[in-house]
């Protein structure tokens, strides 16, 4: 019995038998010379599939197996071959050194094949490695053909611009825009500050407070913090996304006079509105010019998921000064377009655009404006820095909402002041190669004196005590804006020789009709901006210091420098011509209304006159488009709703209603004033949807408003007062609600009931709804009109 032989010794005996088969046959496999030639161990399937894989130079070093036979070794091959890699194939003429010493100096006849591990023919061989070469070719084609017959059917789906690789300087502008989802999480940073068990109360206070309807949070979003009191995620519908195509971005370049040469690397999307979510923002926008916000509450009833409506909410909340459910409804709307968010657009990676000149892109710029602003005011300046960071890389070139002006102070508060310094050398790269038509850091004056603290931030961390490159940033900055230094003074409470604050260059200007130009008025508009903002950064004894000395130094190293007032240097004025980035200065300051009002005194006339709308601040002079008649084209009435048998209204209402002897008070009280129940086409079901969507104070502000009002009072069995017009008279100016169809707590007539039979017994169309919060409704029911049951006999009475 011959001696047993090792795998190895036993794949090289076959290859060498294998080769030396299609000797004969070698000129006319001449050409596929370099392919894999297969093995007796491998199977024709397996070698059809591995040979598009590169060709490996990897030894076995396995030792020796065992096995009962070799013909056994050869059937079990299939499992074995799986873990291992494919030798080389190497040339015919060097055949002789696949031979290892040990196999040439013990010649011994190899063993007979079996049938199953018998090589295959070299016909066989060349007809599996063809198909193997045209599988992914066809596969490709399959593939173009499909997205052809796409582009046929959606032209504006298909036809996006081919991807550019970005330059090493746009590669690192783009890792400073990136965002850290770890920093975007309010609740985290609180954390720091006042430990989780501070946090976890005040948010359980805050929570039993308000009449949240309890479900379990399913939802994930990387904006905002879900919360159990939100409708479920699957009721918001409406938004999509996609790029623009080439010839968009073409004309994008001609409204706003860029070069030809773009940011390499950027990609520029927008948002879709579908044609019901064109139908609430054209309610949304009839119940703004009729001066009505109660209104809104029946827009939520109907699409609880509406940007603009929420944003809207957001604004009257913050006026009233309840910060709390402000920041709820914005954090709702960064919620509804962060689930439009999908496919190829992450707003993590600073690639990704969203064109501020489409009007459907501009609620989630405010959105996450308004974030940026509350954020502040909780003290919560890391995630507002990162907030503000993707402010910015929604459009860096003309940063709509200037979010450079808040990056200015927050990244030295949030102790990120060498981003500060890579961005400002970032910028300077950047402007090389896109022209001087989009915004650079380098021409604003918040950003040449925080450039200048942050080089002393990073010295002093250093122990450098000579202060020469952050002296040196400092003294440039006084010279080109001179006009921050006495704000800058007053604010920090920095003591400044008598001379040098009556000279000319630091006059302080108080409104635009002391200067000269637009550009100028911008100017100390952004001065006065600055100034109010990053006082308390330069308060400290070591900075004031530093700064007292560097302006003292800098007037007396250029004494003709302050004894004239300068004109805006000239990369200012060239960059503020330029009317969509002046409308962003304006457009900043309108969104801070409340804190920056002050410095309305520098808008021009032109701005002033403008009809603003708080949704949409200041449209942009290069906008494509804008709500009205052209936009609102096609859109669907969100009041139309499907008619609903009074089955399926009775299960809804159950559903709303677990209680049923309060479901059989409501009911009462609903059916007993016709006058209320006019302003709910929908009936008592559209009456308890609206209901679940206030929170109790809301009620109570409406219910008391009604009462100071003095309607007309009707008196109901059990002697409860119902006021007339509870959510004003501004639902009656929407376009065809009078032609909704009735549906439960209205009259049907027999043809209408008729039709409903079928739905009756399938009862089919039902909604998923969450509970009533009753409590809250039977606190202030009882609170107005005196609590307690209605008596049976008037129960019966009313039904």
């Amino acid at each position: 019995m011959p001696p047993r032989l090792n795998k190895r010794q036993l794949r090289e005996q076959e290859e060498l038998a294998a080769l030396s088969t299609s000797k004969e046959a070698e000129p006319e496999v001449e050409e596929e010379s370099e392919d894999e030639q297969p093995t007796a161990w491998s199977r024709p399937a397996q070698q059809s599939a591995f040979a598009a894989l590169g060709p490996e130079d990897h030894e076995d070093t396995e030792s020796d197996a065992s096995g009962p036979s070799q013909a056994k070794q050869a059937g079990s091959s299939t499992s074995t071959s799986k873990k291992k890699k494919k030798k080389k194939k190497k040339a015919p003429a060097s055949a002789a050194a696949l031979a290892t010493p040990e196999a040439t100096s013990t010649p011994e006849p190899a063993p007979s094949p079996s049938p199953a591990s018998q090589p295959p023919t070299q016909k066989s061989s060349k007809q599996k490695k063809s198909k193997a070469k045209q599988k992914p070719q066809e596969e490709g084609d399959e593939i173009d053909r499909a997205l052809a017959e796409l582009a046929l059917k959606h032209p504006g789906s298909v036809a996006t611009p081919a991807s550019k690789a970005p330059s090493r300087a746009s590669s690192a502008f783009f890792s400073l825009l990136s965002v850290s989802l770890s920093n975007l999480d309010s609740e985290a940073e609180m954390r720091k500050f006042f430990g989780s068990k501070v946090v976890a109360a005040s948010k359980a206070a805050s929570s039993s407070s308000s009449p949240s309807r309890r479900r379990p949070v399913t939802a994930r979003s990387n904006l905002t913090n879900p919360q159990s009191s939100w409708w479920p995620a699957d009721l918001r519908q409406g938004l999509s996304l996609r790029q623009l195509t080439d010839e968009e971005l073409a004309q994008k370049r001609s409204r706003h006079g860029y070069e030809e040469a773009d940011v390499q690397g950027e990609k520029y999307w927008t948002v879709e509105y579908g044609k019901k979510y064109k139908g609430v923002t054209k309610s949304f926008i009839h119940m703004v010019m009729s001066g009505d916000p109660d209104g809104f509450f029946q827009l939520l009833r109907a699409f609880p998921y509406h940007a603009d409506t929420l944003l809207q909410l957001s604004e009257v909340y913050s006026h009233r000064e309840e910060h709390s459910s402000a920041a709820d409804f914005i954090d709702r709307a960064l919620f509804t377009y962060e689930r439009a968010f999908i496919g190829a657009f992450n707003f993590t990676m600073g690639v990704n655009r969203l064109d501020f000149d489409h009007v459907e892109n501009r609620p989630f710029y405010l959105g996450v404006h308004r974030q940026v602003a509350d954020l502040q005011r909780r003290g919560c300046v890391r995630t507002s820095f990162e907030f503000a960071k993707l402010l910015l890389s929604l459009d860096p070139s003309s940063d709509p909402h200037g979010s450079l002006f808040h990056l200015d102070f927050l990244a030295i508060k949030s102790g990120q002041a060498q981003w500060l310094l890579d961005m400002w050398n970032a910028f300077e790269d950047m402007s090389k190669s896109v022209g001087t038509k989009r915004f650079t850091v380098t021409a604003l004056p918040g950003w040449a004196y925080g450039r200048a603290l942050a080089l002393y931030t990073v010295e002093k961390s250093k122990h450098d005590i000579e202060h020469e490159k952050s002296t040196a940033a400092l003294a440039e900055a006084i010279r080109k804006f001179p006009s921050i230094v006495p704000l800058l003074a007053d604010k920090a409470d920095i003591t400044l020789p008598s001379d040098i604050r009556s000279s000319p260059a630091f006059r302080i200007k108080a409104d635009a009709k002391t200067t000269s130009s637009e550009a100028e008025a911008i100017l100390h508009l952004l001065s006065h901006l600055y100034a109010q903002r990053s006082n308390p950064l330069w308060k400290p004894k070591d900075v004031s210091k530093w700064f007292a000395d560097t302006v003292a130094s800098t007037v007396t190293a250029s004494p003709t420098f302050a004894r004239f007032s300068p004109s805006p240097p000239t990369d200012f004025r060239t960059l503020f011509a330029l009317s969509p980035l002046a409308f962003s200065v304006y457009r900043h300051v309108l969104v801070q209304e409340t804190s920056y009002r002050n410095l309305f005194a520098f808008f021009p006339p032109s701005v002033i006159a403008a009809r603003q709308l708080a949704c949409d601040p200041l449209p942009p002079p290069t906008r494509v488009t804008e709500y009205d008649s052209a936009f609102f084209a096609g859109a669907e009435d969100p009041f139309a709703h499907t008619a609903r048998s009074r089955k399926q209204n009775a299960r809804l209402l159950e559903q709303l209603i677990p209680d049923a002897a309060f479901r059989r008070q409501l009911e009462g009280f609903f059916q007993a004033n016709p006058q209320f129940a006019q302003r709910f086409p929908g009936g008592i079901v559209q009456f308890a949807q609206l209901a679940g969507q206030l929170p109790e104070d809301a009620l109570e502000d409406l219910f008391a408003a009604e009462l100071a009002a003095e309607p007309p009072e009707e008196v109901r069995p059990g002697g409860m007062r119902v006021p007339g017009g509870l959510f004003g008279d501004g639902l009656d100016d929407l376009d065809d609600v009078d032609d909704v169809p009735p549906l439960a707590g209205e009259v049907r007539s027999e043809e209408e009931d008729g039709e409903e039979s079928t739905e009756e017994d399938e009862g089919e169309g039902d909604e998923a709804v969450a509970p009533l919060p009753v409590r809250i409704w039977r606190n202030v029911l009882g609170r107005f009109w005196g609590g307690g049951e209605i008596p049976a006999e008037e129960e019966e009475e009313t039904d």
